[in-house]
């Protein structure tokens, strides 16, 4: 009776992650190298998956085991398109207050203090911040080719911040050369794009362990 009622809760769970990630059954078993019959079985409670399998979905879903074995209570589930949506929408706001942030900072300081001068710097430095403030939102949503992207943007803005920061500030190139901060992006670059490269999260197909029937292990759970 537990067991029964263990894949009942574990077959809603997939279902409810599944749909939030706007997927078909088809789209999910292919995604995890198993049968849409396997998954729809899963789903109606009629089986449960293996730990290797409930581990895998876990990693897909971007969720804990345990948020698939344990119940929760019913949320309205947004299409995949509204829920990106809202997204893009928080996400923008996010990086306007940063650039009303630039603009009153250019503002204030060309009223306040107009002999300081230079205050587009403020514009150059809101990119990084706002380079900042999207990735935070992508690592929050595991959306890793714009985390990438961000990284990419933060890395040679705020260089750029420091080399028009030293030209405003009268450094003589020739005496201290600071474009020479750039040589630092490369190493960085390559770095970030070794530590949040696609490839790390791809995964091999899994064949099934041939039976004395000659069926695959995944024939078998369908």
């Amino acid at each position: 009776m537990e067991e029964d009622i263990l894949a009942v809760t574990i077959g809603k769970n997939i279902m409810r992650l599944r749909r939030m990630a706007n997927m078909t059954q088809l789209e999910l078993a292919e995604k995890i190298n198993y049968s849409d019959k396997s998954v729809s079985k899963w789903e109606q409670g009629n089986g449960i998956p293996d730990v290797r399998i409930l581990v895998q979905l876990a990693d897909l879903f971007n969720v804990s085991v345990d948020d698939l074995v344990r119940e929760h209570k019913e949320a309205p589930v947004l299409p995949g398109r509204t829920r990106l949506i809202r997204r893009i929408v928080v996400m923008l706001l996010s990086v306007g207050l940063c650039w009303l942030v630039a603009v009153a900072c250019f503002v204030f300081i060309g009223i306040g203090a107009p002999a300081l001068g230079n205050t587009w710097l403020a514009f150059v430095y809101a990119v990084p911040v706002s380079a900042v403030v999207t990735l935070v939102f992508s690592c929050i949503w595991g959306y890793r080719g714009l985390r990438i992207a961000c990284i990419t943007v933060l890395i040679w803005t705020a260089l750029a911040c420091i080399h028009l920061t030293a030209l405003v500030c009268g450094v003589d190139m020739h005496e201290i050369p600071v474009y020479y901060v750039y040589f630092i992006g490369v190493p960085l670059q390559i770095l970030a794009l070794i530590f949040f490269s696609p490839w790390k999260h791809v995964r091999l197909p899994r064949f099934g362990k041939r039976s004395k029937g000659g069926k695959a292990d995944e024939d078998r759970e369908a």
